[in-house]
């Protein structure tokens, strides 16, 4: 096993536009420099913040996600950016403030009624962009520490983004769901929730890994190309994290340093984050 090194076949939007755990914004060009230049139709089954989607910027693109307050705020970002925007500058200058008064009524209406503006300053202020529920599905991060990034800035980043997707079509949908769209030719990049996640984390709680492999094996026998992000190691590399393929399923295997953990950051509440670096698995079916 040996570490991806950069590549600059497609490059990464310089900022995230959802701040969420997990996200792949960091090293998204390096995932992506191993999709090949030419395919047909690039499929997302588990969108979250869409930084390798931004990065590939695909001329047809699908992405999914079960998530409907999230696919919301995509479908906003093409069709209606200036909303997102007016939200974000608004519910910000109140923030600002009173962080702490507004922070809560925003997760009290989020939990009431789960929407797509809501949710997004939810990820933009949580702490850290841990996005965890509780087993009846109410949001329960809190504040975090830092101060949200500006409206002219949140602004500038939704018109990039709005470009980067346009023309991807966005759904609400299981994953197995959409990766059935997959055909000869097309390329489908899975960031499922991770086996050795909290599963209060959003996207955890139903999720069974089975399932998974074999939905990738159906998109493969279809001819579909299939890259995985998966657990790798933690612990700066001294505990390999245990993922049982099913043989043959994949043809290469790689890792990629992803940085300190933020949800450790989190559990520890302020210690040390020596020796909590982690390293991301990434399998190809080609």
């Amino acid at each position: 096993m040996h570490v991806v090194q950069q590549g600059f076949l497609y490059a990464r939007p310089p900022k995230q536009l959802l701040k969420w755990v997990g996200n792949k914004q960091r090293y998204a060009a390096r995932i992506a420099a191993l999709i090949p230049g030419s395919f047909g139709k690039y499929v997302e089954p588990f969108l979250g913040t869409g930084a390798v989607l931004g990065t590939v910027a695909p001329n047809r693109g699908l992405a999914g996600d079960a998530l409907e307050p999230l696919i919301g705020i995509w479908g906003l970002v093409q069709c209606e950016p200036a909303t997102l925007i007016r939200y974000y500058a608004r519910t910000l200058e109140a923030y600002l403030e009173n962080p702490h008064e507004t922070y809560e009524r925003v997760r009290e209406s989020f939990n009431r009624d789960p929407n797509p503006l809501d949710l997004l300053f939810l990820c933009r202020s949580c702490y850290g962009g841990v996005v965890r529920f509780t087993t009846d599905g109410k949001m329960s991060t809190p504040i975090g520490a830092h101060t949200p990034i500006s409206a002219v800035s949140f602004a500038e980043r939704v018109h990039l983004w709005r470009e980067r997707v346009r023309n991807t079509t966005f759904v609400n949908a299981d994953y197995r769901d959409t990766m059935a769209e997959a055909v000869a030719g097309d390329v489908v990049y899975c960031d499922p929730p991770y086996a050795y996640a909290q599963s209060i984390l959003y996207g955890a709680q139903q999720f069974d890994l089975q399932d998974l492999w074999g939905a990738i094996d159906r998109c493969a026998s279809r001819g579909a190309k299939v890259l995985l992000s998966i657990d790798g190691q933690k612990k700066s590399g001294t505990t390999e994290l245990r993922i049982d393929t099913p043989d043959g399923l994949f043809k290469r295997r790689m890792l990629i340093h992803v940085g300190p953990s933020m949800l450790r950051r989190f559990q520890m509440e302020g210690e040390t984050m020596e020796g909590e670096i982690v390293h991301d698995r990434l399998l190809l079916t080609w």
